[in-house]
């Protein structure tokens, strides 16, 4: 009986032996929290789509920051519902904090409405004031065939009205040239 207790309590210790893990190491996971694949996020307004974000893939990180790196389509309706304008760009950024976007690479802004062209290697959006910006140099294309490059620029987040900080160069197109 004596051999018994010993050959059990042997086989418990054996079967109860873990490796033991350093949880510090867990605490310090800088990584993502989450991962999204094929992301598509609407917000609304009276029942009208207003805002529709799309991204191939979307990392969420414990401050609640974001990162797509992947990059970033986001659409603009009107209060009617009808699309209005877009911004994407190659990757992008989110600052939960400041309730920011950060666009870069090849950043495209289009607003359908009046046919005006935004490019730029960066372009910020904030969603509390409702207004994209920018210290990058920056290339607009109106509809009429006007191009316009300059450093720095602020517009309204459908890409409507905007101001910019330093004129490069403006060329009107001439009638008749092509």
């Amino acid at each position: 009986m004596k051999h018994f207790a010993w050959l059990c309590f042997a086989c418990m210790a054996i079967i109860s032996c873990r490796e033991s893990v350093d949880l510090r190491q867990l605490e310090h996971y800088e990584g993502p929290i989450r991962i999204t694949s094929a992301m598509e996020v609407f917000r609304s307004d009276s029942a009208v789509v207003r805002i529709k974000l799309t991204a191939a893939k979307q990392l969420v990180f414990k401050s609640q920051d974001m990162e797509f790196p992947e990059g970033i389509l986001i659409h603009f309706y009107d209060t009617n519902g009808a699309l209005s304008s877009t911004i994407k760009a190659n990757k992008a950024y989110y600052s939960f904090k400041d309730k920011l976007y950060r666009g870069e690479g090849d950043v495209r802004v289009h607003n359908i409405e009046k046919g005006n062209k935004l490019n730029s290697e960066e372009l910020f959006w904030d969603e509390r004031k409702e207004i994209i910006f920018t210290e990058k140099f920056v290339t607009v294309e109106k509809d009429d065939g006007t191009i316009i490059n300059a450093t720095g620029m602020e517009a309204d987040q459908g890409f409507n009205e905007y101001t910019f900080h330093k004129v490069e160069r403006s060329r009107v197109p001439i009638p008749g040239e092509e």
